[in-house]
């Protein structure tokens, strides 16, 4: 993945780039720990590096004294400001009954591709509420949006899969306008996932899926 910093700063000349932090949210499991935990440092640590943030490096001890003495599967979340702050809050993690699918609907709120923050996750999320609130939680599990050109980026807190039969699971390509999503990185390194541009009706063509680091791959449903 390029360096973006200068040009980021380039490209979004017109978004302020103050007044949010930077998030991680991870599955800790007493009996396995931190799932994912490398590839949510080193996005941690890419998008401070980029932003100018400091205090990424303490990161990785903030998280281990927020889990200190836990026994049970927690939702952790971190967010790191500008200035190096870091804060950690925790919550119970309940799984997904097996076999379970997410209902998905196309919100018709739209990503600018040209928006290279979007390549990183932070707390600026208004497009993403924004498309979240176009359908109740009757009608959707989960909201994909698209760019500027029509293209599939990502759903408000998953990235999105599919399987066509072509042996791996096809993701679009960052530069569509999403986020680098740990569970994404993770199946293009194991080459169990490629990227490539996809349009709405391609998501039919095949079994859809969601997912995040926190849940994993998640079976989708698109309803239209």
């Amino acid at each position: 993945m390029p360096v973006e910093g200068p040009l980021c700063r380039r490209r979004c000349r017109d978004r302020p780039m103050t007044g949010f932090s930077l998030i991680e949210t991870l599955r800790y499991e007493p009996e396995h720990g931190f799932t994912r935990l490398r590839l949510h440092l080193a996005r941690l640590t890419r998008s401070a590096r980029r932003l100018g943030f400091t205090g990424a490096a303490a990161a990785e001890s903030a998280l281990g004294r927020a889990v200190s003495g836990a026994r049970a599967p927690l939702r952790v979340r971190l967010t790191l400001d500008r200035d190096g702050s870091i804060d950690v809050t925790t919550a119970p993690f309940v799984p997904l009954a097996e076999g379970a699918a997410w209902r998905v609907r196309i919100a018709s709120t739209r990503l600018d591709s040209h928006d290279r923050l979007l390549r990183m996750k932070t707390t600026r999320r208004s497009r993403y509420e924004a498309a979240r609130s176009e359908f109740s939680a009757a009608e959707a599990d989960e909201v994909i949006l698209l760019n500027e050109k029509g293209e599939v980026c990502e759903g408000t807190i998953t990235s999105v899969f599919l399987d066509d039969g072509s042996g791996y699971l096809k993701t679009p390509p960052i530069a569509c306008g999403l986020l680098a999503g740990v569970l994404r990185t993770e199946l293009i390194c194991q080459r169990r996932a490629r990227v490539e541009r996809l349009a709405p009706a391609d998501l039919a063509s095949g079994r859809l899926y969601i997912g995040n680091s926190l849940r994993g791959l998640i079976r989708a449903e698109l309803t239209v």
